[in-house]
C-alpha cells in the first residue's frame, strides 16, 4: 500500500522536479546559444554542425529507451541525480573541447553525453510528474513543461549575455554545469524514495527488477501505446517543425525581415509557454480529451493561417495559434502514458520515444520536402498531422480509477 507524503514532502518534491524540468531546458539552450561560437572556435562548417547534432539526437533515443531500465533497476531518485550529472558533464565537456582542445570529436562526445542524459531524465522526471499528479488529483504536467521552457529563455538569456560580454565557451558551459550539477543534488535531497512515488516498489513484496523490466518492454505490444504517440507525433511535429522553420517561413513565405522571422518564433514560444502554465486548470475542467481536440483544432487553424495569411499581423496571430494548439499534447501524451503507476515507466517511456523520433527527426525531414514544393506548402504537412492528433486524442481519456484529466469525462 503507497505511503501518503506529509504537505511539506509533497512541496519538496513538487518542487524538486520543477528544477529538474527547468535544469534540463537551461542545459539545452546553453548548447543551442554557443552554436555561432563553436562553429568559429573548430572551424567547421553547417555539415559538421548538423553531424554533432545528429549524434546527440541519436544519444537522446538511446537515453529514453534505457530510462526505463534504470527506473525499473534503481528508481527515480537516484536516476535523475545520475542522468543530470551525466548531462550537466556533457555541457562541461562541450567547453573544454571548443576552448581548450579544440578538438571536433571531443565536443561530439559531450554532445553525446549531453543527449544521453537528457534523453534518460526526460522519461524519469515525467514519470515524477505524472505521480505527483496522482498524489494531488490535479493536472500539473503542463506546468512542469512551462518550467522547462523558462530553463530554455533563461539559457539563452545567458547565453546571449555570456556571447555579448565576450565570455568564452568554457567558462560559460563549465558555470552552467556547476549550476546544473547543484540543481541535480539539490533535488535528489528532496525526491522521495522509490516507496513514495506510485510505483510497484512500493508494495511489501515488489517483484524481481527482471519482472519489472519484462513489463516495461510491454508498452511497446499495447495499441493505445500508439494511439497516444500519434498524439505525441503531431504535437512533436508541429513544435519542431516551427523552432526550426518557422521564422524562415515568415522570411522566404511572407516577406517578412529576419527580425519580424524572430519576434514570429518568440511569439509561439510566449504563446507555448502561457498556455502549458495556465492548462492545467483547463484540463482538470474539461477533461483531456476535449481540451486536445480543442487545441489540435487551434494548431491546424494557426497553421493554416499561418500559411495563407495576406499580411504579416494575421501571421503573428496564426504563429500564437500554432503555439497555443501545440502546448499540450505532448504533457498530456505524458500524463495519460502514466495512468497505471505500475506501468507507467514504461509507457512513458514509449510514448516519448515516438515524440522524440518526430521531433528530431521531423524538421530535416521538413526541409528535404520543401526543397521541392516550397515551405509554406511543406507545412500543410503539420495541418495533417494536427488533425490526426485530434482524432487520436480519445487514446488520452483516463483510465479507470484515475482522478488526473477526467474533468467532464469523470
Amino acid at each position: 500500500m503507497e505511503r501518503e507524503l506529509t504537505r511539506p514532502q509533497l512541496v519538496r518534491w513538487r518542487t524538486a522536479v520543477f528544477a529538474i524540468f527547468l535544469a534540463s531546458g537551461l542545459s539545452i539552450a546553453t548548447w543551442a546559444s554557443r552554436v555561432p561560437a563553436i562553429k568559429i572556435a573548430l572551424d567547421v562548417d553547417n555539415i559538421q554542425i548538423g553531424l554533432m547534432l545528429l549524434g546527440a539526437g541519436i544519444a537522446s533515443i538511446v537515453g529514453l529507451s534505457l530510462a526505463n531500465v534504470v527506473l525499473a533497476r534503481f528508481g527515480a531518485r537516484s536516476g535523475m541525480l545520475v542522468a543530470m550529472l551525466v548531462f550537466a558533464a556533457g555541457v562541461g565537456i562541450i567547453g573544454v573541447g571548443t576552448d581548450v582542445l579544440q578538438n571536433y570529436l571531443v565536443v561530439v562526445a559531450g554532445l553525446v553525453l549531453f543527449g544521453l542524459g537528457n534523453g534518460a531524465v526526460d522519461v524519469m522526471m515525467n514519470v515524477e510528474g505524472a505521480a505527483i499528479e496522482k498524489q494531488t488529483g490535479k493536472t500539473i504536467l503542463p506546468l512542469f513543461h512551462a518550467f522547462f521552457s523558462f530553463g530554455t529563455v533563461i539559457g539563452a538569456g545567458v547565453g546571449a549575455a555570456a556571447a555579448g560580454w565576450g565570455i568564452n565557451v568554457l567558462i560559460h558551459t563549465v558555470v552552467m554545469m556547476v549550476v546544473i550539477a547543484g540543481i541535480a543534488f539539490a533535488a535528489h535531497a528532496n525526491v522521495p524514495p522509490r516507496e513514495f512515488t506510485g510505483d510497484t516498489a512500493a508494495a511489501a513484496d515488489p517483484p524481481h527488477w527482471r519482472e519489472r523490466l519484462h513489463t516495461a518492454l510491454s508498452a511497446w505490444r499495447e495499441p493505445r501505446t500508439y494511439a497516444l504517440g500519434v498524439i505525441m507525433l503531431g504535437m512533436a511535429f508541429a513544435e519542431g517543425g516551427a523552432n526550426d522553420w518557422l521564422a524562415l517561413g515568415m522570411v522566404e513565405g511572407h516577406g517578412a525581415d529576419q527580425a519580424l522571422g524572430a519576434l514570429g518564433l518568440t511569439v509561439f514560444s510566449v504563446s507555448m509557454t502561457v498556455v502549458r502554465v495556465f492548462g492545467g486548470p483547463l484540463v482538470d475542467r474539461f477533461g483531456r480529451v476535449a481540451t486536445l481536440r480543442v487545441l489540435s483544432a487551434a494548431s491546424a487553424g494557426g497553421l493554416l493561417l499561418f500559411i495563407l495569411a495576406p499580411n504579416l499581423p494575421l501571421v503573428f496571430v496564426g504563429a500564437a495559434l500554432w503555439g497555443a494548439g501545440t502546448s499540450l499534447g505532448f504533457p498530456l501524451g505524458m500524463s495519460a502514458a502514466a495512468d497505471d503507476p505500475a506501468k507507467a515507466a514504461a509507457r512513458v517511456s514509449a510514448a516519448a520515444t515516438i515524440g522524440y523520433i518526430s521531433f528530431l527527426c521531423g524538421p530535416p525531414i521538413l526541409g528535404f520536402i520543401s526543397e521541392n514544393i516550397g515551405l509554406l506548402n511543406t507545412l500543410y504537412i503539420l495541418v495533417v498531422l494536427a488533425i490526426a492528433s485530434g482524432l487520436a486524442s480519445g487514446a488520452a481519456r483516463p483510465l479507470a480509477g484515475s482522478k488526473v484529466g477526467a474533468g467532464a469525462e469523470r
